[in-house]
């Protein structure tokens, strides 16, 4: 099973969030397809102190990077349109989901349905 990984997710496992830390490791253990994404990088590596960045930057380093593919940007728009969905979250969550959607890969995240209503698979934590 392929898996695009959240922003969420980064910053949940970088804190320490209960739950997370073992969530990642079975993610690692059980899967060789985990990927993040340019917008993932970039919203992850934003905020936090020095050590959750080291963190984050380690997580990124230990799965597979992908870039965003026009086809996925297309559909990033496409669904944006149809859900009439124009804020600054808005575009991050449909160019997660359009990674997702072109890898066919699920979305690991705390915020499963801001995956699944753009008709994306969600892997949702708590």
């Amino acid at each position: 099973m392929r898996y695009v990984l959240d922003t969420t997710l980064l910053i949940d496992h970088s804190k320490g969030r209960p739950g997370v830390v073992e969530l990642v490791a079975t993610l690692l253990e059980d899967s060789s397809d985990l990927y993040v994404c340019d917008v993932v990088v970039a919203e992850a590596l934003t905020g936090g102190d020095a050590m959750q960045r080291t963190t984050i930057e380690a997580l990124i380093r230990a799965v597979e990077y992908v870039s965003t593919a026009p086809d996925a940007a297309v559909w990033a728009a496409n669904s944006r349109r149809q859900r009439k969905a124009f804020g600054a979250r808005s575009l991050a969550d449909a160019m997660i989901a359009g990674v997702a959607w072109f890898y066919d890969a699920t979305v690991v995240t705390r915020n499963p349905h801001d995956f699944e209503i753009q008709g994306v698979r969600a892997l949702g934590y708590e």
